[in-house]
């Protein structure tokens, strides 16, 4: 699977590095071969993602730059390492890029997302002809893809895998009016994920007509624009009048939190998906916090269990995932793509090499 030049030589392989804020160049690398328990992935599809479209524009605490850049993926195995069983030369892998340790306080009592190695062990290169697994993702967070899904929905398992864990923490019942605060590329799938549940009534709250328009075209029963001084008029409408039984704050801004928290209705529940800049500070109103009974859910990455729920989910075709995916360009145009992302142009882009 790995290319060769006329000579038999490995043909040079090319990957994305972020070397400053603004600054990526694509430079040429020699794809490792892989060790024990490793896996040497072809990269097939590669996606944008928000983290990513971040650390592009003013770095990121997690990353130290110069890094390979790009995190979500999927591919074709390339070559396998000593040990390796599951997969062979040619099948299809999809894989989240980070994995537990099994071991530590908090895996000892399955908040695995809280693990040390899960948070600070995050594979990054994804925006490359190849990637290297490494053996703790190999035997955690790896899959073998479904011959009928597409490379474009299969590189969707670790955000998804995202969503499944605040859904999880969230219990959505079919009965409940949930409201989605935010129509970014999280934010509807956070509606995908819903109505698939059987959810009857979802509506999705945000800026932006063609976003607007995406999230009423993969399922929203109503769209509210949050520009718009009747906005706040119409969310309180919901339920009756009661307000959402369920809020999904997925924009990652302080405001966003503020109208999540001002929107739920009593003894509801409220999902701070989003993640703010460091050192932002939520002012609450304890008052309506205690004696209206909210319930605040603040979930944060995933565990192994939530990454086998999402690959469940995109194996069954039930969510038509990839419709999130609206654009699409070669590795060679990457700075394109985030100069796309960075005008609000596209959701997802998938980057083939």
């Amino acid at each position: 699977m790995i290319k060769a030049n006329g000579n038999g030589a490995l043909a040079p392989a090319r990957r994305a590095v972020l070397k400053a804020p603004g600054v990526l160049e694509i430079q040429p690398f020699t794809p490792p071969a892989p060790g024990p328990g490793e896996v040497l992935l072809e990269v097939r599809c590669a996606l944008s993602c928000g983290t990513d479209l971040k650390t592009w524009r003013r770095g990121h605490p997690m990353f130290r730059l110069p890094t390979p850049f790009g995190h979500e993926f999927s591919g074709t195995v390339a070559a396998v390492g000593e040990g390796i069983e599951r997969f062979q030369v040619g099948d299809g892998l999809m894989a989240a890029p980070t994995a537990p340790c099994g071991r530590c306080f908090f895996c000892d009592r399955g908040q695995e997302n809280l693990c040390a190695d899960a948070v600070g062990r995050m594979l990054m290169g994804a925006y490359a002809d190849f990637i290297l697994l490494p053996a703790y993702i190999v035997a955690r967070n790896a899959f073998r893809k479904p011959a009928g899904l597409p490379f474009e929905e299969a590189a969707l398992l670790e955000p998804l895998a995202c969503v499944v864990h605040a859904h999880e923490m969230a219990k959505p019942e079919p009965c409940e009016s949930v409201l989605i605060v935010g129509a970014g590329p999280f934010g509807l799938l956070h509606l995908l994920v819903l109505k698939a549940a059987g959810i009857h009534e979802v509506t999705v709250v945000g800026r932006g007509a063609q976003r607007l328009a995406w999230a009423g075209e993969l399922g929203a029963d109503r769209v509210i624009d949050a520009a718009r001084d009747e906005a706040a008029a119409e969310v309180a409408r919901l339920n009756g009048g009661i307000g959402p039984d369920l809020v999904i704050e997925a924009t990652g801004q302080l405001d966003g939190w503020h109208d999540a928290l001002a929107r739920v209705r009593r003894g509801g529940r409220v999902v701070l998906f989003g993640g703010c800049p460091a050192n932002t500070v939520l002012n609450v109103d304890t008052r309506r916090m205690h004696y209206d009974n909210l319930n605040l859910l603040a979930p944060f990455h995933y565990r192994p269990r939530d990454v086998k729920r999402a690959f469940e989910l995109l194996a069954s075709r039930r969510l038509g995932a990839g419709r999130i995916v609206n654009g699409r360009r070669r590795l060679a145009d990457l700075g394109e793509v985030f100069a796309m992302l960075d005008h609000g142009e596209v959701l997802k882009c998938a980057i083939i090499p």
